[in-house]
């Protein structure tokens, strides 16, 4: 399996002769969109205008693609001035798990939700801030419910992109996060066997 980041929520997992891209919304932001006709897009809150694949999943379910399982998990939105609530996606491919945060309230975590959730091995989470989405703290916070094997930050200032709220730098967030990276890769090809049973933490260079 191999997973890229591209900017902002913006990632890719590619397994086989599948590829799911998530939150694909760069070109409102200023950089290229990365969506392929033949991709499976998600979008963990509202997409207008966003590219699409051949199939597309924007809500709370479950959803099976081929060898690929996606669960929807509804949460409250870190912004919901606008009644906006986000979707966390749970994806199970082989013996491996990864959990896409989004833009969710640390504060919506709740047993029950903790529980549909499950075991995570690896750990998409925003770091920017600025009342956007989830800062340093919030993210620590999550992660400590979650108890991923592996985190991997997004959503923090990056060159060329505009966000809508200035987001926090990724520096600064893992300061402040008191977590150093165990690495920093253009690419991660995972496999089950090359996790470890505590949290370490990588960083994927923008693509």
């Amino acid at each position: 399996m191999d997973l890229q980041f591209f900017g902002a929520n913006c990632i890719s997992i590619s397994f086989k002769n599948i590829r799911v891209v998530v939150d694909d919304n760069l070109a409102a932001l200023g950089a290229k969109s990365i969506t392929k006709p033949d991709d499976i897009s998600l979008f963990t809150g509202p997409h207008a205008g966003a590219p699409e694949g051949r199939l597309m999943f924007d809500m709370p379910g479950e959803y099976e693609v081929s060898d690929v399982s996606i669960v929807g998990i509804p949460a409250h939105a870190h912004i919901d001035e606008a009644g906006e609530n986000a979707t966390m996606y749970k994806i199970i491919i082989g013996d491996l798990s990864i959990l896409i945060a989004g833009h969710v309230h640390p504060d919506s975590i709740n047993d029950k939700m903790l529980e549909r959730i499950g075991l995570v091995d690896v750990l998409f989470v925003p770091v920017g801030g600025s009342g956007f989405t989830l800062d340093s703290g919030g993210a620590l916070k999550f992660i400590k419910e979650i108890e991923p094997k592996l985190v991997i930050p997004t959503h923090y200032a990056s060159s060329g992109l505009h966000y809508e709220v200035p987001q926090a730098d990724l520096e600064s967030a893992l300061k402040d996060m008191a977590m150093e990276p165990k690495e920093r890769i253009a690419k991660l090809k995972l496999k089950p066997t090359e996790l470890s049973e505590g949290t370490q933490l990588i960083v994927l260079e923008r693509s």
